[in-house]
């Protein structure tokens, strides 16, 4: 206890620490201003019913930082620069050049990797741009837009999901932790009053005993997000004595390889519902089609999404699939064990070379499984608390609270590292 008031004190005091926390309070304080103004002309009544009855727009609601509730010259958030980045990381699997660029040319490899991702997020901000201002007025939450009206818009939204990226990449370099993923986490962390004032407004005392089960299974959720997120299979790798002519130079030393047991992120999450969601939008748009079997087939595309058991399903199984990809395309097992043989180490009981690659396959697929199974569990629950409960605003679990969890643990590191740093 006194150990952390005294890093706490620290972190007031010193001077550096404080601009770094001050530079990140201010950032987000932008961010929430922009957050709350509109662009012009909406129906607030009609935005709030499409937005509960349309899951796809309420994901991209918790990406644009609760920009999208309002319709706000934010509305588009960081969305395309997430999109952007995903393209580009797939992309690493097809093109040769790309992989060797984000993962054996250091930090000049990987900044030039971060300008393609900026380049990329302009094109895909523009095309969301366009369908939403499309949708939108298809719904009838803008009113029919001129072409200047139109382009006006797209380029104030376009400009303000810019404008984030860039306030993010701020934060990354000037304050504390990974700016994208604060800005998301602040976006949550603002909806958080208005969801527990809807819980109060529907406060049901005969729901008392499904309120205390809720928390109490809320705080072991947490805790088990936090266990999973944090948990590692350590690989012992031991480095041999170095001959240099006829001398031995140093003498064998043992550390381990951190395999991490959620190797995937929240990435797996996002890429389901995006399989899972543009269909239903698709749908959406063929509905009042003249052409019979496109819009029977566009409503018994709706009914699927609308059955919550079908639906379940099918999030987890892409969920589950989707953790095993994205641990493939981010983790080489025959790149770590070249890397692992050029530098005189070995795993103890493993040949170097190919038995390595083999073993390291065979570490990462069963504990992959694990986290897989995690991911997938985490994902449907709040279907699974909504419809055993009834209640719409009692959600757990989701890609809100792996956010949410995954940042508040990479600032303490961070926070920690540094004052670390100053201590020494």
């Amino acid at each position: 206890m006194n150990t952390f008031i005294q890093k706490l004190t620290l972190l007031f005091t010193d001077k550096t620490l404080r601009n770094r926390l001050l530079f990140v309070l201010g950032a987000l304080a932008i961010f929430r201003v922009l957050a709350v103004i509109p662009i012009p002309g909406i129906n607030a009544a009609q935005l709030q019913v499409f937005l509960q009855n349309n899951q796809f727009f309420g994901l991209l609601n918790l990406f644009s930082g609760g920009g999208l509730s309002n319709l706000s010259i934010v509305m588009l958030g960081v969305g395309p620069y997430i999109t952007a980045s995903i393209i580009l990381q797939l992309l690493t699997m097809l093109v040769p050049r790309l992989k060797q660029l984000y993962q054996e040319e250091g930090e000049a490899g990987r900044a030039r990797f971060s300008q393609y991702t900026r380049f990329l997020t302009l094109p895909i901000a523009i095309i969301q741009g366009v369908s939403f201002l499309l949708i939108l007025q298809r719904e009838a939450i803008l009113p029919g837009l001129t072409p200047l009206q139109f382009a006006t818009n797209l380029l104030v939204i376009v400009a303000g999901s810019i404008y984030l990226m860039w306030l993010g990449e701020l934060i990354s370099e000037f304050g504390l932790g990974n700016g994208i993923s604060v800005i998301i986490f602040a976006g949550i962390v603002a909806g958080l009053p208005q969801d527990a004032a809807q819980t109060l407004f529907a406060f049901d005392a005969a729901k008392l005993p499904i309120y205390a089960a809720f928390l109490a299974a809320g705080l072991a959720i947490i805790a088990a997000v936090v266990v999973i997120t944090e948990a590692e299979r350590p690989v012992p790798v031991t480095y041999a004595k170095q001959v240099r002519g006829m001398r031995f130079f140093g003498g064998s030393s043992t550390t381990y390889l951190p395999l991490r047991l959620n190797q995937a992120g929240v990435i797996p999450i996002i890429f389901a519902l995006s399989l899972l969601l543009i269909p239903q939008m698709a749908a959406t748009f063929f509905a009042t089609s003249h052409i019979a079997i496109v819009a029977h087939a566009a409503a018994q595309i709706q009914h699927f999404m609308q059955n919550l058991l079908y639906y379940g399903i099918c999030y987890f199984a892409l969920v589950f699939l989707f953790t095993y990809f994205y641990t493939a395309v981010t983790f080489d097992p025959h790149q770590i064990a070249e890397n692992l043989q050029k530098n005189g180490a070995f795993i103890p009981g493993v040949r170097p070379g190919h038995s390595t690659t083999e073993y390291l396959a065979k570490v990462i697929t069963r504990i992959t499984f694990v986290g897989a199974l995690f991911l997938g569990v985490i994902a449907v629950l709040p279907i699974a608390v909504q419809s055993f409960t009834g209640i719409s605003s009692l959600t757990l679990g989701g890609t809100a609270l792996l956010i949410v969890v995954s940042v508040i643990l990479d600032l303490a590191r961070r926070i920690d590292a540094q004052i670390s740093i100053r201590e020494y």
